[in-house]
């Protein structure tokens, strides 16, 4: 079939069915990510939109790249209810339409990526020369606001799903914008191949196999190097169950289970605990509690850091924090916090709502300090919480003083669902991005030691008490993507659509004298 054909026949399809077509594209992208792991899908998803954006209004090509969204984010992130229905004491419809309304505006983000690459091909007069250029570009550019306005939801960022692929190598050079950029210029190739005829579509082929080819041998240079010899860690996985940690009767079985699991390993050079693995403030736990558990760790010649809340007395404000024993203390409080989980956006106006749904601990405060560092086993340390790890820019803050990667987290509040295998390839990426190891401790998994490639070395099973042993090696120096961060490559993103805009064809016919 020709391509005008091609497109004529996609232009005369109903609406609805274009529409639907464009749905199942975004479910099925979602089958490219964690669990699942069919990366292809995230080349396959986006070519499908693409096509039909060549035949699509920008207001048509709107409303199918919404349907997109709607597709990827209501398959890919609905697990936000889980913890909306069964910890925030919603009810069923409340949680039914609060997820809902996450999924509706969320999706937004791709059908302005329609709107704006139906436009900027129309500026094009028509012509297809735009596609490899523009729509990438505007694709990366909208997962980069995604990713921080509102404070953020970067979540199912494409280049996530090629984190066990060839194209990974571009990680270290550009970060998972720069790897989304890679599948989704893959996509728009391939669809330049059905549209172009002629010889010039050898060259379509031959680009692709130079952008994946090129990634292998960019994964297997080194760009950071070793700062010293191995430490051992250990991480403990507690699995407590989220419905009974905040209750005070199981305080004191917490706290002697993640004694018990940690005394089995003392001497090891490193032990970390969970998000809040102590469920109480710091003052109450102080003296009976955390400081006999210091004087061990100090006695046996190891570091722990214990996931706990702090409380600000004289402020009454409170923080999700991260706090080091043993040789010293020091003390690290979550900055970026989770919207409507950890703080309430927009407090006065949802007051009515607060008193009907209970999260606990609801009210945190975001902590202050310029860099993300704790100093433990001698070692200057990048330290996120939970959600933290999802905010390149935001772990990059660490380097190139950290030697290596700490991430606690409690995903207990998402069941078992997608998100802790989500949670646990954003955490790999990091990792890459890097070139330093990370450590995950969880309350019930995935905890895993993952190397500076990104490859996961050992992992805990999810929802069983378990301690990850095992070693790491500390780094230094800084990738290329560490140096400059994601700007290089949402400046590459703003050449790009300028170069398309503001290019115009050749006008080839002859003028008459």
């Amino acid at each position: 079939m020709r391509p005008a054909d091609r497109r004529a026949l996609l232009a005369r399809l109903n609406p609805g069915v274009r529409t639907l077509l464009a749905f199942l594209a975004g479910g099925a992208t979602v089958l490219a990510f964690a669990p699942f792991g069919i990366a292809t899908l995230a080349i396959i998803g986006p070519a499908v939109l693409f096509m039909l954006w060549l035949s699509a209004t920008p207001r048509r090509a709107f409303l199918e790249g919404w349907s997109y969204g709607l597709g990827l984010m209501g398959a890919g992130v609905s697990w936000i209810y889980n913890s909306i229905e069964q910890f925030g004491n919603t009810g069923v419809f409340l949680a039914v339409v609060i997820t809902a309304g996450f999924i509706l505006l969320t999706s937004l983000f791709y059908g302005a990526a329609g709107w704006l690459s139906a436009w900027g091909l129309k500026q094009g007069r028509g012509r297809q020369w735009p596609l490899p250029l523009l729509f990438p570009a505007i694709w990366v550019l909208l997962e980069w606001v995604r990713g921080w306005i509102l404070t953020g939801f970067p979540w199912l960022a494409l280049g996530y799903s090629q984190i066990d692929g060839p194209l990974r190598g571009y990680a270290p050079l550009l970060g998972v914008y720069g790897v989304s950029w890679a599948a989704v210029f893959t996509a728009a190739l391939l669809v330049m191949l059905l549209e172009r005829r002629g010889r010039r579509r050898l060259l379509i082929p031959l680009s692709i196999a130079a952008l994946w080819i090129g990634g292998i041998p960019l994964n297997r240079i080194d760009w950071t190097t070793p700062a010293g010899g191995p430490l051992t860690v250990a991480l403990v996985q507690g699995n407590v169950p989220q419905h009974l940690k905040w209750r005070p009767g199981q305080l004191v079985p917490t706290l002697q289970l993640y004694r018990e699991l940690t005394r089995l390993h003392w001497g090891t050079d490193l032990v970390i605990w969970p998000e809040t693995a102590v469920p109480a403030f710091r003052y109450r736990v102080d003296e009976a509690f955390l400081r006999p558990l210091e004087r061990e760790a100090k006695e046996r010649g190891t570091d722990l850091l214990v996931g706990i809340p702090l409380l600000e007395k004289e402020t009454g404000r409170y923080f999700n924090a991260m706090l080091k024993l043993g040789s010293g203390r020091d003390e690290y409080r979550k900055r970026h916090l989770v919207p409507f989980g950890e703080f309430m956006p927009f407090r006065s106006l949802l007051e009515p709502l607060l008193a009907w749904v209970e999260i606990p601990m609801s009210s945190f405060s975001a902590g202050g300090g310029a860099r993300p560092l704790v100093r433990v086993a001698g070692y200057q340390v990048g330290v996120s919480i939970c959600y933290e790890d999802a905010f390149a820019a935001e772990v990059n803050q660490a380097l190139p003083d950290a030697a290596f990667l700490v991430n606690a987290s409690n995903d207990a509040w998402f069941g078992d669902s997608l998100a802790p295998h989500q949670h646990m390839e954003i955490a790999r990426m990091r990792a890459l991005e890097t070139g330093r190891f990370l450590l995950r401790s969880t309350n019930t998994g995935v905890s895993a030691i993952v190397d500076h490639k990104g490859t996961v070395a050992a992992a805990s099973p999810l929802f069983e008490q378990d301690v990850l042993s095992g070693s790491l090696t500390p780094m230094q120096g800084m990738t290329p993507f560490s140096r400059v961060g994601n700007w290089g490559v949402i400046s590459l993103m703003l050449f790009f659509v300028a170069v398309s805009l503001l290019a115009r064809p050749r006008d080839r016919r002859v003028r008459r004298h």
